[in-house]
């Protein structure tokens, strides 16, 4: 973060200094009271499970110039405001003006699914350009999105920005606190169904990125979605679009998987074509790979260096499509980080292209989606059996429609079809079934905790 006197804070989030008000932050601000380190500013939030403001001794004993908090507090220097979290987003606001005005260039990614994963390729095709700031994980809500402008500097040339929306407004609101010039919309899709009513409701919701660009950015838009593309009569920026199809300006041509199902293709970008291996697991990896590069030329990249960099780019955020090799054989497939109908049958696609002697598929069930929830669990099963997987384990008791569905499509009940109650007894049963040469698929939405299963397979043994 570039430095800031208490002064300063206070006047850019609208709070009142109390104690000692010659303080200036020279580090980086955070929600952690463990990881405070001298020069920092700490933000004490109340969460569901702590409230910061129980912890501003533990940060000044461990050497934060001060704390952003709801009341003062005798240890430290305190900017009282009256929300934390609303006044993180206006310290962000103020901080990225300036960053802006200097010359830095932001870069918004969202969309139902693979947010994180084009933002990790975007980050570091782009660090291949500049000094970029693309932090790790899903840091895309009102804490997450202004910690990470926070953590830019003066030095900082790209800042990759991941947008979510849990409702009308909210992506609008994350532009307000740090305006884009190149906005990027991957897809829309049943993730918060529950919440927004209808895939329209998603994607008036997505769109608002789009709208937060000014005339001189870059709207890259996913021409394969229908309602992504839909999205370029609600902006005045250039749209760029991205896709498969020969009416993208950005495309993917002769598409082809290696032994490990990493992706290979010929990058069609303006008037060039290059070469593009992937280094991550997927063939759905192909779409986040045109739109991260497509927030690339629009950027002011080369199509050439672009290219180059996404044949370099790995993963950087966990559970997603995280690969590992047993001692004896078996492989695990982590991708449990997040799950809605259409990541699920990616990664069921991404299964089919490992070689195996046989594929399971370990699945929890898929929150927020509303009335459909059942009917989308029974077809997801039976999407399991049509990418030829061979042993389907549903677990806990939102998934057993899974299991009811690839029973009907053809998978023995109670054997190649299995329902079990959580997740000790999915690893008990794996524990059981598992040989060598299978290759295990482990998702579910995050709120069902799988990752930690998928590390209970692994049992420190992965290679």
């Amino acid at each position: 973060m570039i430095p800031l006197t208490l002064a300063e804070v206070a006047e850019l989030t609208g709070g009142r200094v109390e104690g000692a008000p010659s303080g200036t932050v020279t580090g980086t601000v955070t929600l952690d009271s463990r990881a405070v380190a001298p020069g920092d500013l700490f933000v004490a939030v109340a969460g569901e499970r702590a409230d910061g403001s129980d912890f501003l001794g533990a940060a000044a004993a461990s050497g934060a110039v001060a704390a952003l908090a709801a009341r003062p507090h005798p240890a430290l220097p305190c900017v009282v405001v009256d929300d934390p979290v609303v006044a993180l987003g206006r310290l962000a606001a103020g901080v990225h003006g300036r960053l802006a005005g200097a010359g830095l260039r932001t870069l918004a990614i969202t969309g139902s699914s693979g947010k994180t994963s084009t933002k990790d390729l975007l980050g570091q095709v782009l660090a291949t350009a500049g000094h970029t700031v693309s932090p790790p994980g899903s840091y895309n809500n009102d804490i997450g999105l202004p910690l990470t402008v926070l953590s830019a500097d003066e030095h900082t040339r790209f800042l990759v920005l991941e947008m979510g929306s849990r409702g009308p407004g909210h992506i609008a609101r994350l532009c307000g606190v740090a305006r884009p010039q190149v906005g990027v919309v991957l897809n829309v899709g049943s993730a918060h169904l529950g919440e927004f009513g209808s895939p329209e409701g998603i994607a008036q919701a997505k769109g608002e990125l789009v709208e937060a660009l000014p005339a001189d950015g870059t709207a890259v838009l996913n021409s394969d979605d229908p309602r992504v593309l839909g999205m370029a009569s609600r902006t005045g920026a250039r749209v760029l679009r991205t896709g498969r199809g020969a009416e993208a300006d950005v495309r993917a041509v002769d598409v082809s998987l290696d032994d490990a199902a990493r992706a290979r293709f010929t990058l069609v970008a303006a008037g060039e074509r290059h070469p593009v291996a992937l280094r991550v697991v997927g063939e759905h990896q192909v779409a986040n790979a045109l739109s991260a590069a497509g927030a690339a030329l629009a950027a002011g990249m080369a199509a050439a260096d672009a290219a180059a960099a996404l044949s370099t780019a790995q993963s950087r955020s966990r559970w997603r499509m995280e690969v590992d090799r047993r001692a004896d054989g078996v492989t695990v497939v982590n991708d449990a980080y997040n799950a809605n109908p259409e990541s699920m049958r990616a990664a069921l696609a991404a299964l089919a292209g490992l070689p195996a002697e046989r594929r399971i598929a370990v699945l929890g069930g898929m929150a927020e989606l509303g009335p459909e929830a059942a009917a989308e669990h029974e077809r997801l099963g039976r999407a399991a059996v049509a990418a030829g997987v061979d042993l389907v384990v549903a677990v806990g008791a939102d998934a057993v429609g899974i299991a009811e569905g690839a029973s009907v499509a053809g998978r023995r009940a109670g054997e190649e079809s299995v329902h079990v109650p959580d997740r000790s007894a999915a690893l008990a049963w794996l524990s059981e079934a598992l040989r060598p040469g299978d290759v295990v698929l482990v998702k579910a939405s995050r709120s069902y905790g799988l990752e930690l299963l998928a590390a209970d397979l692994l049992g420190g043994a992965a290679q």
